[in-house]
């Protein structure tokens, strides 16, 4: 303590004990005085400075370009011993890979199905094929009562029959049906063209000379234009059931599976009857599912009532 700076207040100006501790106790104050004083100071300081550094920070960040996008992940590679077998893709293989990837990834795809009765159309079937061996000879598969009635659903909901393209969807005047036909390497979907003007005996048979110039590798580049909507059956394979993957840029196609006895409660009465699932797998951007239920109802109702295609 400077002793200078104390103010006596004894006799004579004499400086006593409490000048001394008045002193004292007044200096604290005034320096805890000055030290909140200049807190707000400090502090207003730090801040201003934080701001310009995330003022700074973010102009930087906008001149700077905006970041790319990571990029997609890699394919999972398998693990291969020296036992395994590495087989090259041939070209159709790989383009049934890409267009499979292209509509698995792009297309919405969502499922319905339902079970139909074939035993009316069976009963047709064998009457029709009876009659054909007196005249033309040329029997008609399950297969070819399905495409019928494929086609002839397609005029009923031709919503359907159609295709997204960007900004629209383009509903096509003509359907095409694409066939999924089993080859020795792969799947090849051949078209028939303009089917709607068709008869059941023309569709039969030119959908024999397709699956076989398949197979043989004859079929020339515009049979597999066209196609609006496709068929795929498995059910010569004895599958039941399953679902088919969009044939890109078309936006459903139909899985057929086989004809199974199976028991049924017909007028209350346990019976065996023939039952078949059908299957449809819809662009949810075309087809919505009530849309693509109607489509599928109306197959249905024409092969449990097949005589209404030979009209």
């Amino acid at each position: 303590i400077d002793i200078n700076t104390i103010e006596g207040s004894g006799p004579g100006g004499r400086i006593v004990k409490a000048d001394v501790e008045n002193h004292s106790t007044a200096s604290s104050s005034k320096a805890d005085s000055a030290s909140t004083e200049k807190a707000p100071s400090s502090e207003l300081a730090t801040a201003a400075t934080a701001l310009a550094a995330s003022a700074k920070a973010q102009a930087t960040q906008s001149a700077s370009p905006a970041p790319q996008s990571a990029p997609a992940p890699a394919a999972i590679s398998p693990v291969v011993s020296g036992e395994d077998q590495t087989v090259e893709l041939s070209s159709m293989r790989r383009i049934i890979a890409e267009r499979l990837l292209t509509s698995k990834t792009t297309i919405p795809h969502f499922y319905l199905h339902v079970e139909a009765d074939t035993e009316p159309l069976m009963t047709l079937r064998k009457q029709v094929n009876a009659q054909a061996e007196q005249t033309h000879g040329n029997k008609y598969s399950v297969n070819d009562f399905v495409l019928k009635a494929v086609i002839n659903a397609a005029q009923a909901v031709p919503e359907v029959n159609a295709s997204f393209n960007g900004d629209n969807i383009v509903q096509f005047a003509k359907v095409g049906v694409s066939i999924a036909v089993a080859v020795d390497d792969g799947l090849v979907t051949p078209v028939i063209k303009d089917a709607t003007t068709k008869s059941m005996l023309q569709i039969s048979t030119e959908v024999k000379d397709l699956a076989v110039r398949a197979r043989d590798k004859k079929l020339q580049p515009n049979e597999f234009d066209g196609g609006t909507i496709t068929v795929s059956n498995l059910g010569a394979w004895g599958i039941e059931s399953f679902d088919a993957i969009i044939n890109p840029p078309q936006a459903a196609i139909l899985s057929v599976g086989a004809i199974v006895e199976k028991p049924v409660v017909v007028d209350g009465e346990l019976a065996v009857g023939q039952r078949m699932n059908i299957g449809l797998s819809c662009d949810h951007r075309v087809v919505d599912g009530a849309v693509g239920a109607k489509f599928l109802n109306e197959v249905k109702k024409l092969i449990e009532n097949p005589a209404l295609m030979l009209v």
